[in-house]
């Protein structure tokens, strides 16, 4: 049965999305184990080899081999969300495209690798204050009746997006760089000008949406990029819940997240928005 909320209606019902988010977290905690393992081994490599492991990019087996895997598993994790359901929600439109301000150059304090580890962390800070904002403007009145159902599912994203930068920062500081505790974006003014706007919980959901995307899509671009088969890995670990993230927030929004062979990469963000 459809759940109606002042001027904004839930596609599905609330034990649907209830019994995705619970698929969702188990995922998660599926993955936490090897996520946390390969970050170690991230710092291992780090401190051993400085930024370009020895057997980083000489060893493309593997890192196809990593990248098969993710892409594989963010799309069964989509096949999966898709399958609980039998009945696809009507289309009501796609979120509307990212559009990050222009590219800021750091400082430098973070190079090589770490500095696409900094990028995970700022985007992983980026949607637990965008969660926490949501929070924040349901219990606010700012939003209309947020369903229960959404809001569990909001608060197990956050956390899951916490222990993501939990994992990353561990990286930064194990190579005796400082965590990244904020939102260190070019993009982050548009991302809070929008999260200002927000009216119900529709505009939220097509703003976590965009994050979400970008997320997933920046792990999958990132095993092309990182030279440690370590970082490849903890990046493909985490790949999988995002799309999952992601897969959810489509049947709030009424479209069906029909599943991909691979994640595509036009949305993921370029370490160039980092400001740090």
């Amino acid at each position: 049965m459809t759940a109606t909320r002042d001027d904004w209606e839930l596609p599905i019902s609330e034990a649907q999305l209830a019994r995705l988010t619970r698929d969702m977290e188990a995922a998660h905690l599926d993955t936490l184990p090897a996520m946390r393992a390969s970050a170690v081994d991230l710092t291992d490599d780090i401190r051993s080899h400085g930024n370009t492991p020895a057997d980083g990019p000489s060893d493309p087996g593997r890192r196809r081999f990593l990248l098969g895997a993710g892409g594989a598993a963010a799309a069964l994790a989509l096949a999966a969300c898709s399958s609980n359901d039998k009945k696809s929600p009507s289309s009501s439109g796609k979120a509307p495209a990212a559009t990050p301000s222009a590219s800021a150059s750091g400082a430098g304090t973070y190079t090589g690798d770490l500095k696409v580890v900094a990028l995970a962390v700022a985007l992983e800070n980026q949607a637990v204050g965008a969660y926490q904002a949501a929070l924040a403007a349901a219990k606010a009145g700012k939003l209309g009746t947020v369903p229960p159902a959404v809001a569990t599912f909001v608060t197990t994203a956050m956390a899951q997006h916490t222990d993501h930068a939990k994992a990353w920062n561990a990286v930064l500081t194990g190579a005796g760089k400082p965590a990244i505790t904020n939102v260190p974006l070019s993009n982050q003014p548009a991302t809070l000008a929008v999260l200002g706007k927000a009216a119900s919980v529709g505009d939220v959901a097509q703003l976590a949406l965009q994050l979400e995307d970008q997320a997933a899509q920046t792990y999958l671009f990132a095993t092309y990029n990182v030279t440690s088969p370590a970082g490849i890995a903890t990046a493909a670990s985490i790949a999988p819940v995002e799309a999952m993230h992601a897969a959810i927030l489509n049947f709030v929004l009424g479209q069906y997240p029909v599943p991909s062979d691979f994640l595509p990469t036009d949305k993921a963000a370029s370490p160039t928005l980092l400001t740090v």
